[in-house]
């Protein structure tokens, strides 16, 4: 379940438990939008901690002395290898 079906399914349970005054003999709507809206909150919350674990780059730094000029350089190396 992605982050969006999670907001999806949490809208359309608000809209179910508060917005919705029809009355079904068969089905409680108000329970409905109700169990679909905490349905969406964990949807949104697996959504969120997946994208942050997704998210984790490891940054590596690389120092060494450049033989022609005596200087110090520094290469920084991080999960779309941009150097710094």
């Amino acid at each position: 379940m992605s982050l969006g079906t999670g907001i999806v399914l949490f809208v359309i349970g608000a809209i179910l438990a508060f917005a919705l005054n029809v009355q079904v003999s068969w089905i409680d709507l108000h329970l409905v939008g109700y169990i679909l809206m905490i349905a969406g909150a964990v949807g949104i919350i697996l959504g969120i901690i997946l994208m942050t674990r997704r998210r984790r780059t490891i940054a590596t730094t690389r120092t060494a002395v450049d033989p022609v000029s005596g200087e110090r350089v520094t290469r920084r190396v991080g999960d779309s290898d941009d150097i710094v």
